[in-house]
């Protein structure tokens, strides 16, 4: 049933849809641009739950981030060495694929390296990550093509640290809210409508297609592939739990001589320099029960965690100030293996991206869509 549209704006925007892609994040119009390559002629739909694209696609860090020393080594004692590699490379490659498709200015990409850190209660972990640093090269020398983690010296002067970082020189920040943008853009430029504001609460099945049920319409589209991620919890019978990731910013501070990202404690942490800012996130490992959420919002836990990080380890004796808090929500699992797969007949999702989407989310994308390629050229 149409919810009050008019004839011209069901003929223009809902009439005749092929595919219907549900979430504007770098997945989602990843999907779409892809699709419009495969499909040329077709009708393409996406629909964002946001006014703004919700999830982590424009509320994470902006890390372009293959994963710490230590989080490498926590991934290898769940899953074997290929399975590490081959989450590596994808990353490794999703990150170029984006780069590719819309170009080192337009995601304000900046190669200050990635360096994790380990605080002075943390000897052990940074003894074993110094131990199996040659082995850990190894495994990922097919991804770099030389030993990418490296001893660093502790140079920008964090306290109650060790007094050395193991450091990433491929890893790199972006800023997400003018990748975002440009993506907007280029998706809009190759025809494909997206309507914001608009959640998708069911959707029906039928031998033609699916039936979609909106918060403020109802319309039908002959293919439907979410790519909800740490919301797909209603729409995908999928292991994919919400996880929200909160984040603060700094005032501006004066003279900032700090470059790169940076993680502590297999990732939960991290922070890095944004416009003579620091921004600091994470601390979902303090209370993992209460943030596995698709509620955006901060604790009082976590946020004095974070503002004690950012006080006592990164710009200890410094007056700065917090200007901004936000949230952003993951979609993890037990397993880091994205998950790309065909529901039904005409239903297809690209979840689970394990706190990984922007090295992921367009390489995740294209998959989804090449998916359905697949289907149907086989059907």
């Amino acid at each position: 049933m149409l919810k009050n549209l008019s004839y011209w704006e069901y003929k223009t925007w809902l009439a005749n849809i092929d595919f219907t892609v549900v979430g504007s994040g770098i997945v989602g119009l990843s999907c779409a641009l892809r699709l419009r390559e495969l499909f040329p002629d077709a009708r393409i739909l996406v629909l964002e739950r946001g006014s703004l694209p919700q999830g982590a696609s424009t509320k994470n860090a902006g890390f372009a981030c293959f994963g710490s020393i230590s989080e490498i080594l926590s991934d290898l004692e769940h899953h074997s060495e290929e399975e590490v590699l081959a989450l590596v490379t994808k990353r490794w490659k999703g990150i170029q694929a984006l780069r590719t498709l819309l170009g080192d200015e337009n995601i304000g990409l900046e190669n200050h390296g990635g360096h994790e850190v380990f605080l002075k209660e943390q000897q052990p972990i940074f003894e074993k990550c110094i131990e199996k640093l040659e082995g850990v090269n190894e495994l990922l020398f097919p991804v770099y093509g030389t030993s990418a983690f490296q001893v660093h010296p502790n140079s920008f002067g964090f306290h109650h640290v060790q007094e050395q970082y193991i450091s990433n020189k491929f890893e790199s920040q972006i800023d997400t809210g003018l990748m975002m943008s440009h993506l907007l853009a280029l998706t809009q430029k190759k025809g494909i409508i997206i309507l914001n504001a608009v959640p998708v609460i069911t959707y029906t099945e039928s031998v033609q297609g699916v039936s979609v049920n909106t918060e403020h319409f109802d319309f039908f589209s002959r293919h439907l592939l979410l790519a909800t991620n740490g919301f797909s919890a209603a729409l995908v019978n999928r292991p994919v739990v919400p996880a929200r990731a909160q984040v603060l910013i700094t005032m501006p501070v004066q003279d900032l001589q700090i470059r790169g990202t940076f993680h502590i404690e297999e990732g939960y942490y991290y922070f890095r320099n944004i416009d003579n800012r620091i921004l600091v996130g994470g601390g979902r490992n303090l209370d993992f029960k209460t943030e596995e959420t698709m509620e955006f919002g901060e604790t009082t836990l976590i946020k004095s965690a974070l503002e004690r990080l950012l006080h006592e380890v990164i710009l200890p004796g410094i007056q700065v100030k917090t200007e901004r808090y936000w949230s952003g929500i993951m979609g993890v699992g037990e397993n880091k293996k994205p998950i790309v797969e065909q529901i039904s007949d005409h239903v297809y999702c690209g979840v689970r991206l394990g706190g990984m989407g922007i090295a992921i989310g367009s390489s995740i994308g294209r998959e989804l869509a090449e998916l359905v390629k697949t289907v149907k050229s086989g059907s």
